[in-house]
């Protein structure tokens, strides 16, 4: 048996932080996992940032909203669970989800939560666990799948390092520059390709 599993950001939605940013005009809310590999201190420093303007979660919820998944996403994720188990394995947080993932016909998404106050602040984080991307291919192989991942960002590689086949989707240069040992494509139909061509069957478009 065999299990496909993907990124989320960057790969099937726009970067979320990204577009807060553009909406909010605030630039130092733009950074993810390609600019700062270590999550908790990424993490920390969003934080900091929304409490020095204020902002919380229905904020971001509401630019959350008015997004969209990427253009080819929908019909790739239909295309992919008529011929895999399809998992989204992400460092999103399930209190900015939901919108997206309706779109996407709700795959089955391992990720994290955000932990606010009262009035709706957000204080901190809980991580599912510590590399979840990793381990989750770990918990998947250990029932006897074969795991195909594919990803965009740092966050992505002990995935697409552990998994049977890993695929660098629509990453920036410097992460396929560090990362040459994954096959890179920028588009929905190469990166069908290369499922076929990672699986262990005889599949076709």
């Amino acid at each position: 048996m065999e299990i496909a599993c993907l990124d989320l950001e960057g790969v099937l939605v726009p970067e979320i932080w990204i577009a807060f940013a553009e909406k909010t005009g605030i630039e130092s809310l733009r950074a993810t996992t390609r600019d700062i590999p270590d999550y908790d201190v990424l993490m920390k420093q969003r934080l900091r940032i929304l409490d020095e303007h204020g902002l919380k979660l229905t904020d971001i919820q509401e630019v959350i909203a008015t997004l969209k998944p990427l253009d080819g996403a929908i019909e790739f994720v239909n295309w992919l669970r008529e011929r895999f188990q399809v998992v989204i394995l992400s460092d999103t947080f399930y209190e900015f989800s939901q919108p997206l993932m309706r779109q996407l016909g709700f795959p089955t998404l391992l990720c994290h939560r955000l932990i606010t106050d009262d009035s709706g602040r957000v204080t901190s984080y809980q991580l599912r666990q510590k590399d979840p991307k990793r381990q989750s291919v770990l918990a998947f192989k250990s029932l006897y799948y074969r795991v195909i991942a594919a990803g965009d960002s740092y966050n992505d590689t002990t995935m697409l390092g552990e998994a049977d086949a890993g695929i660098l989707f629509h990453a920036p240069d410097n992460v396929i520059r560090e990362f040459p040992q994954f096959p890179t494509v920028h588009s929905f139909e190469d990166l069908k390709q290369e499922f076929i061509k990672a699986s262990n069957r005889a599949l076709s478009l």
